[in-house]
């Protein structure tokens, strides 16, 4: 699984001009799921960006999580983190999981952060997104469940 991880002030996710979801201070994050992709994958990504410690101490030290800081997870899922460009100008996504297989892993994304006890939001699977937010800091890790990067 791969995730793009932006520490927020505020974020939210409009599906045709409807709110699904809005979320003050915390992370919210962009997650693609693999064709190798496993339940294992599922509850590691969730542990690591639940335990991300990217939030400032009181030094202004990244030293702090997001459970430290009470803040909100919001996912999303987004297939086109998987986009492959080496060859041409047209993304192939070749290496990301069909819907039947993301949609149940991107779930179980979400079930692992529920358990380790942050308030989660979510957009919507398989639907056009029209996310907000405010990057703060700004602060954007990327995470691959494989370590590619």
């Amino acid at each position: 699984m791969r995730a793009v991880v932006q520490r927020v002030s505020e974020a939210s996710v409009d599906v045709g001009g409807e709110r699904v979801s809005e979320m003050g201070e915390g992370l919210l994050v962009l997650v693609g799921v693999g064709l190798r992709d496993t339940d294992r994958d599922a509850g590691l990504l969730a542990r690591k960006i639940v335990g991300l410690r990217i939030f400032e101490d009181e030094d202004g030290k990244m030293n702090r999580s997001l459970a430290d800081v009470n803040g909100t997870l919001g996912l999303v899922s987004q297939f086109t983190l998987w986009a492959d460009v080496r060859k041409g100008r047209r993304p192939s996504f070749g290496q990301a999981a069909p819907p039947d297989l993301a949609g149940p892993l991107f779930e179980k994304v979400v079930a692992h952060a529920e358990a380790l006890g942050v308030p989660v939001v979510t957009g919507r699977f398989r639907a056009r997104m029209d996310v907000s937010l405010v990057n703060a800091g700004p602060v954007t890790v990327l995470l691959d469940t494989e370590r590619v990067f």
